[in-house]
């Protein structure tokens, strides 16, 4: 499949296939007639990818981990440190939002209560 066939199938934004050509971990891509053709494993990477980028990592985390999982044997306790990490960032967003809101809440309460 080349490019533009992957990009209309699986809507996959062409700057994720750049990106991934870029980092040069693709090489099961192979350059054919001018195209890079894509095989059913390089849409699995892709996928993954995508999920990364989809949950909030940035493109130099999700080639650390794309590398990782590319390049490096028994990596998983690094893959897994990289999502543990980026779900407390996560959590620690939420936990902030709970706050602010307890606080519209409380302030809302307050100006409810003055009214009567």
């Amino acid at each position: 499949m080349n490019k533009k066939e992957v990009c209309q199938k699986y809507k996959i934004p062409v700057s994720i296939l750049n990106e991934y050509e870029s980092w040069g971990l693709c090489d099961v891509v192979k350059f054919v007639m001018g195209e890079w053709q894509y095989d059913d494993q390089d849409l699995e990477r892709l996928s993954t990818i995508m999920a990364l980028h989809d949950i909030g990592f940035k493109n130099n985390e999700v080639k650390q981990y794309m590398q990782l999982l590319l390049e490096e044997p028994n990596s998983e306790q690094a893959r897994i440190d990289l999502l543990t990490s980026k779900r407390k960032s996560k959590l620690d967003k939420i936990h902030l939002q709970e706050k602010q809101l307890e606080r519209i809440d409380y302030l809302r309460h307050t100006i409810k209560n003055e009214e009567h």
